[in-house]
């Protein structure tokens, strides 16, 4: 139901109470008249009692119709006189006032009280007397015909009234629910023009102003999405530079072992021939021959150790567990003053190759950053997989401070965090205690066969 069709039966009820207190009180007004008139017929009615009785002692029953004749019709009474058959002798003539007309038959119910019929009983006959309030009730109705007319017509011009009165009043609240409507089908550039009065005026600032907001928001959402999408993207994008780095690394560290190996293998066997040749003929040659030799080793022992930085023979040929078993080592052999500890377990063998990339990239970072920097004594790596991921954590006593790594140039941190969320992972850098620096990484991506084993 509209607030303009509650507010017009409002009125109407109003004005149909204010109706029926006038028209009552009109009703009760002609109800006194009649009473009254019933009193003042009840009045005549002992007086004429009392002449009646006079007149019959003088000149009989004939006498009393007489007088009857004589005196006419008396206002509001109808009188019959009846001799000692029954028979009329005398009937009141009928009112002339209004003749013709009546109320109607419910008015009258309403107005005219009960009325009693009186008789006269004489020796020779009866005088019957009944009050007749019809020209009074007529005259109520009279009166009152025209209060309902005016009454209806009144009700019927304040509703039309109040109806286009209130559709003016509201008609702020019709244009505020056109633009609800434009906005709920997405039209947020929808505003409001400066409506009338101080609280249209206020109805149109508060809509604005929550146009705006919305507007703002979806647009900012909009954005949202737009980075999310942009930064999945790259997240993507990112993996297959690094799935590719990783395949060209793997391609160059094969290239220098099968190519460089050879090449310096060649080189060593040739000087180890003509040292042996000039051994004993000529020192010189002999000397240099083995320098030679040794450079050759260098090169060699270098390209091994960049083939491994390159890509670890390990991780393509014997897993994940052994890769970063063989790392551990060789930073404990390079490092034997830090004292480290791993927890490592063989499932982790079958992970996606991809994953198992990463992770060996994380941890090979970490400790390559507590290697240069934290001059730490102590560092834990660890491995737990479960049914709901992997997760890796590092755990160094150090002397650095995550505050330090939030800062702009720590490539290696972004690039860590990169490697993890490309995997829908979670990575985080706590500050150990007492000191130290922890990395944690979880992985909810695991191979089928791992999460099995797992």
């Amino acid at each position: 139901m509209s607030l303009r069709l509650q507010v017009n039966l409002i009125i109407t009820s109003l004005l149909t109470l204010f109706a029926s207190v006038l028209i009552g009180v009109q009703i009760d007004n002609t109800r006194r008249s009649v009473h009254e008139e019933i009193v003042a017929a009840n009045v005549v009615a002992g007086q004429f009692l009392s002449r009646m009785q006079w007149i019959y002692r003088t000149d009989g029953l004939y006498g009393i119709a007489d007088f009857l004749n004589q005196m006419g019709r008396i206002r509001a009474n109808d009188i019959e006189l009846h001799d000692e058959f029954d028979k009329v002798i005398y009937k009141s003539p009928p009112a002339t006032y209004k003749l013709g007309r009546e109320a109607p038959s419910w008015y009258n119910t309403i107005v005219a009280p009960p009325i009693e019929v009186k008789e006269i009983q004489l020796p020779n006959g009866k005088l019957i007397l009944q009050a007749n309030t019809s020209r009074a009730v007529l005259d109520g109705w009279d009166d009152l015909h025209p209060m309902l007319w005016a009454v209806l017509t009144g009700f019927v011009l304040t509703n039309l009234l109040v109806y286009a009165l209130m559709g003016r009043a509201l008609k702020p609240l019709h244009q505020l629910a056109q633009s609800l409507q434009l906005m709920a089908h997405g039209k947020y550039s929808t505003r409001l023009p400066m409506l009338r009065g101080s609280e249209g005026r206020e109805i149109s600032s508060a809509f604005n102003q929550m146009a705006q907001s919305v507007q703002d928001s979806i647009e900012a959402k909009r954005q949202a999405q737009a980075a999310t999408l942009a930064l999945a993207e790259n997240r993507e994008l990112t993996q297959m530079i690094q799935e590719r780095i990783e395949q060209e690394r793997g391609a160059i560290s094969r290239e220098l072992h099968d190519e460089l190996g050879q090449q310096v293998t060649a080189i060593k066997s040739l000087s180890l021939g003509i040292a042996r040749r000039a051994e004993n003929s000529d020192a010189t040659i002999e000397n240099s021959a083995r320098m030679v030799m040794d450079c050759a080793d260098q090169i060699y022992d270098g390209m091994h150790r960049m083939i491994a930085k390159l890509r670890p023979f390990a991780l393509d040929h014997f897993g994940l567990d052994e890769a970063l078993i063989d790392f551990l080592a060789d930073c404990r052999l390079q490092h034997p003053e830090l004292v480290i500890e791993a927890t490592i377990p063989a499932s982790v063998r079958k992970l996606d190759d991809t994953l198992a990339t990463a992770i060996y990239r994380i941890v090979q970072e970490a400790v390559n950053n507590t290697l240069r920097h934290a001059q730490a004594k102590h560092l834990s790596v660890s491995l737990t997989l479960e049914a709901q991921g992997l997760q890796i954590d590092l755990i160094d006593d150090g002397c650095g401070l995550v505050e330090q790594f939030t800062k702009h140039g720590h490539f290696g941190i972004s690039g860590m965090r990169e490697r993890v969320h490309a995997f829908g992972g979670r990575f985080e850098l706590r500050q150990s205690q007492p000191c130290g620096v922890w990395v944690h990484a979880s992985f909810p991506l695991l191979h089928k066969d791992t999460q099995n084993d797992a």
